[in-house]
C-alpha cells in the first residue's frame, strides 16, 4: 500500500480512495448524491490527510446521507454510532460481558481451580478478548475491511462524553486498561454530524476538517428532485423547488428538509398533479411542514393576492 497521509506519523499506511476532487463529485453523482465542489473538496482532503470530517448544518440537509453515499462509492462497511443524551463508554466504545465473566469465576470455583491457578491467572482470563463486547467505535478501529465510521448527531451528547472521541479522532486508537492500546489496522473515513443544537468543544473541532451543509440552492434542489423522483417533469420539479425555497424564507419552527421536499414531490406525482395551484399546495402542506403554526403561515402565503394563483408570490 502507498502512504498518502500528510500527517499522523506512525499510523497505518493507507491507499488513497480518490485521485481528484472532480472524481469525488462524479462518483457521488453515480449514487445520486449531488455534491458541490465544497463537499467534494473536503472529502478529498479528508482522505489524503487522514482526518475526520465534522459536518454541521440544519436537520435534513443530507449530512447523514453523505456518509452513506461515501460508504457506497468506496465499497466500505458503514459503522454508525447514533448519539443521544446519556450515551456512555459502554454503548459507544466497549464493555465487558459481566454475566459471562461471572459464570467463568463460578466455574473456576466449582472446579477448584482458584488455588491452583491463582486469582491473577483467572483475572487475566476474564479480561481477555473472549469476554469483550465491541461497540461501534472499537469495531471501526479493529476492522480489517474498509470502513466508514458515522458518528451521527454528536451534538446530542454531553461535553464530557466527547472526551471518549478525542483519542480515536487524533490517533485512531483506543485505550482499554485491561488490554492496552488498540491501534487502527487502517485509517477509516470518519464523519461526525451535528445539527448545531449546542456548541461543540474546541478539542473536538480542531481534530476535524469542517464542512457546513446548508439547504441547497434553487438549481441544485431542482436537480435533486429530478434525480430522486422518477417520472417527474422539469416544470413540476421547478415549481416544487421554488415553492419550498420560498417557504424556507418564512419564520418557521422547522423549515422543510430536502427529504420532505422529495416526499412532497412524490405526493404530487401520486396525486397526478401537473401544476401546483393554491388548493393543492394547501391540501398537501402537511407533507412539507410538521407544525400547525408553520402550515398556517404557509397557507396564508399560498393565498396571497386573493388566491388568484397558487403560490403566485413564490413562483415569481
Amino acid at each position: 500500500m502507498t502512504t498518502v497521509s500528510a500527517r499522523n506519523d506512525g499510523l497505518p499506511e493507507t491507499e488513497p480512495r480518490f485521485d481528484a476532487v472532480d472524481e469525488v463529485r462524479a462518483r457521488l453523482g453515480e449514487v445520486e448524491y449531488l455534491a458541490d465542489d465544497g463537499i467534494a473538496g473536503i472529502l478529498y482532503l479528508a482522505d489524503r490527510l487522514g482526518k475526520p470530517v465534522l459536518v454541521e448544518g440544519p436537520a435534513g440537509t443530507g449530512k447523514t446521507e453523505l456518509a452513506k453515499a461515501v460508504a457506497k462509492i468506496t465499497n466500505s462497511r458503514l459503522i454508525r454510532l447514533q448519539c443521544y443524551e446519556g450515551l456512555d463508554e459502554a454503548k459507544a466504545l466497549y464493555e465487558w460481558n459481566y454475566k459471562k465473566q461471572l459464570l467463568r469465576i463460578q466455574a473456576a470455583g466449582i472446579e477448584g481451580n482458584n488455588e491452583a491457578s491463582g486469582w491473577g491467572e483467572l483475572e487475566e482470563d476474564i479480561f481477555s478478548e473472549d469476554f469483550l463486547l465491541t461497540r461501534p467505535l472499537l469495531e471501526a478501529i479493529r476492522a480489517e475491511d474498509p470502513v466508514v465510521l458515522l458518528i451521527d448527531e454528536v451534538d446530542r451528547v454531553e461535553v464530557e462524553t466527547e472526551a471518549l472521541l478525542l483519542e480515536l479522532l487524533s490517533d485512531y486508537q483506543v485505550s482499554i486498561p485491561e488490554l492496552g492500546t488498540i491501534t487502527a489496522r487502517q485509517i477509516p473515513l470518519v464523519f461526525l454530524t451535528s445539527n448545531a443544537t449546542r456548541e461543540l468543544s474546541e478539542a473536538l473541532k480542531r481534530r476535524c476538517l469542517y464542512l457546513y451543509v446548508d439547504y441547497p440552492d434553487l438549481e441544485r434542489e431542482r436537480e435533486i428532485v429530478l434525480t430522486k423522483v422518477p417520472g417527474i417533469t422539469e416544470a413540476l420539479a421547478d415549481q416544487v423547488a421554488r415553492i419550498v425555497r420560498s417557504i424556507r424564507q418564512l419564520e418557521l419552527k422547522k423549515a422543510p428538509s430536502v427529504s420532505e421536499t422529495l416526499d412532497w414531490a412524490r405526493t404530487l406525482m401520486l396525486l397526478g398533479v401537473e401544476k401546483v395551484d393554491e388548493k393543492v399546495a394547501t391540501d398537501t402542506a402537511n407533507i412539507l411542514l410538521k407544525y400547525h403554526s408553520d402550515i398556517a403561515k404557509a397557507t396564508r402565503e399560498f393565498a396571497k393576492d386573493g388566491g388568484q394563483t397558487a403560490a403566485k408570490s413564490m413562483l415569481g
